[in-house]
């Protein structure tokens, strides 16, 4: 019994509610066990309540046994550190958007649509850029006025109603800062729109035309640590249930009651907290949210980043790191030799391979800092950009500081992880090869594009590998291949020689190497796919693109 809560709680729910915060200085007395019933026609349900209880209190006494890794970025069964993890994770998880915002999503995406910035305004021609510039940011923004209106009159009058668009600052920088916030969570959405949005707004940071414009169309974006922080709560990051409530739940390989208990886990978590720490301040349906996105949090990395781990797996698992089975297994490339500009051995192209899949996996796990640095070096009103000819068209090439340092320090982490480094360690950034911040951050948005679709085949392989009986597609891949792990390993050995054969450019400098060049060779390996004899494995596992429908499959 809780003096304090004036409740009576089983020992489960009183040691777990009374853990943290105010409630652990509340006095619990413990209450006397009443003597035992004497069995009648009421023992059966007595008894069934009894067993829902004992289930319920497992569930929790699972929860409570569910912790982190820091280095699989997993909630696991052992120690961890999650709280530590999450709360610096945090300031940069972006806050999951309310019904109202995704509202005024949709009229952003449809003003971006019909918008022609980028058209009229990044072109080489004479006379006032100035001018242009804020033309197009005010014809947007009058765009964006007339749609609220037409959807909501009321709110629409009540904003614009007599008031110039300066009046009206807190309601655009608003609406811009909600694109930008649903992108960096959602990068496979607002493909055109995005573009559009962070050039206008890196147009608008300009002195001249600021004061033009007549006011301010940044504003941060919110992320679950700031909107936490702001409503004195940051705390509940602390709390170990967080990584219960906030767990990715993935049926491969469990049973259907172990889902349902860790479903169970996870509801009962949610409810805690959002019991536990709400205030008057900041209440449970914010608590809720926050802990909505870093459940998708952990999404995207499973989409995004955990293809890395199982074409590292793959390579582990089907090559030898010293020499090859047999030639047609081999990894090693000769410059010149099937469009390869590289030349290594099987050693070397062995750990050229894991070191660069190994540098993918930890940019992706570390993405969304990564977007928040490219985020402030391109509306950074003191990085001047210059509209030049890359050979690629006309780009805006910037300096981008902050995310140079980020990657670099990425690189470096990983250089040490692996202790052998292969080929050049160069990062192109604020040149031809990779102009601004913006075009970093989609070059490496890809890398799920590419990966996906090749670990989703070799999955369907192993999946027809499993069957007890002979299926036709194992018989088609016996008749054509030899065996089912033949074709495997050849999909693998492809793509793991002609992926990273520093292909792609017309030249070393663009292409090689380099970090960014790993990439170019990858994406032109995919635009050959269609001449590869193990194509037609492909089409059989439903493979449309590698750019097409969710993870390039029909």
């Amino acid at each position: 019994f809780c003096e304090q809560c004036q409740e009576d709680f089983c020992d489960v729910c009183g040691s777990m509610i009374h853990r943290t915060g105010r409630r652990r200085q509340h006095v619990l007395t413990k209450l006397d066990v009443a003597a035992p019933i004497e069995a009648d026609d009421t023992a059966p349900a007595a008894a069934s309540d009894s067993e829902d209880t004992e289930k319920e209190g497992e569930a929790l006494e699972g929860a409570m046994a569910v912790t982190f890794s820091a280095d699989s970025g997993r909630a696991e069964t052992g120690s961890g550190s999650f709280g530590a993890w999450i709360t610096e994770r945090a300031k940069y998880i972006p806050l999951r958007l309310t019904l109202k915002e995704r509202k005024y999503l949709r009229l952003l995406e449809a003003a971006l649509n019909v918008s022609e910035y980028t058209d009229k305004v990044d072109i080489l021609m004479y006379g006032n850029k100035t001018k242009r510039m804020v033309g197009q940011i005010r014809e947007l923004c009058a765009i964006l006025s007339g749609l609220v209106l037409a959807s909501d009159y009321k709110a629409g009058q009540t904003l614009f109603e007599d008031r110039q668009f300066e009046d009206n600052e807190e309601f655009f920088q608003k609406i811009f800062e909600i694109g930008r916030r649903h992108k960096i969570m959602n990068p496979d959405k607002m493909r055109n729109e995005y573009g559009k949005l962070m050039y206008l707004l890196q147009d608008s940071q300009q002195r001249d035309v600021s004061d033009l414009l007549g006011f301010s169309t940044l504003k941060p974006i919110k992320t679950v640590h700031a909107v936490l922080e702001s409503l004195n709560v940051a705390y509940i990051l602390e709390d170990e249930m967080v990584a219960v409530a906030t767990k990715e739940i993935v049926a491969a390989g469990k049973s259907r009651a172990q889902v349902q208990l860790e479903i169970k886990q996870k509801e009962r978590a949610l409810d805690y907290l959002c019991k536990a720490y709400a205030t008057h301040e900041c209440p449970a349906d914010v608590i809720r949210q926050c802990l909505y996105s870093i459940g998708d949090n952990h999404a995207f990395l499973r989409f995004n980043r955990d293809p890395c781990d199982r074409m590292l797996a793959y390579l582990k698992a089907n090559f030898n790191p010293l020499k090859a089975d047999s030639n047609s297994l081999s990894l090693a490339i000769l410059s010149g030799r099937d469009g390869a500009r590289l030349s290594h051995s099987h050693s070397n192209q062995f750990h050229y391979v894991y070191q660069t899949l190994a540098l993918w996996r930890e940019l992706l796990h570390d993405m969304f800092m990564l977007w928040h640095s490219a985020d402030t070096d391109l509306l950074a009103a003191r990085h001047a950009y210059r509209l030049t000819d890359t050979g690629q068209g006309l780009h805006r090439v910037q300096p981008c500081p902050r995310v140079s340092a980020a990657a670099h320090a990425i690189l470096h982490r990983t250089q040490k992880a692996v202790g052998r480094w292969v080929g050049s360690a160069m990062i192109h950034l604020g040149d031809r090869n990779v102009p601004n911040a913006l075009m970093f951050i989609d070059k490496y948005n890809q890398v799920s594009s590419i990966l996906n679709p090749v670990v989703r085949v070799l999955e369907f392989l192993d999946s027809h590998a499993a069957c007890p009986e002979p299926t036709d597609v194992s018989r088609f891949v016996e008749a054509s291949h030899g065996s089912i792990d033949n074709a495997k390993k050849l999909i693998l050995a492809d793509f793991f020689r002609s992926a990273f054969d520093g292909s792609g450019a017309d030249n070393f400098f663009d292409a090689g190497s380099c970090i960014d060049g790993r990439l170019t060779s990858a994406w032109n390996w995919c635009s050959a796919i269609e001449k590869k004899p193990f194509f037609n494995i492909f089409l059989l596992a439903g493979f449309v693109g590698f750019n097409g429908g969710p993870e390039g499959f029909n």
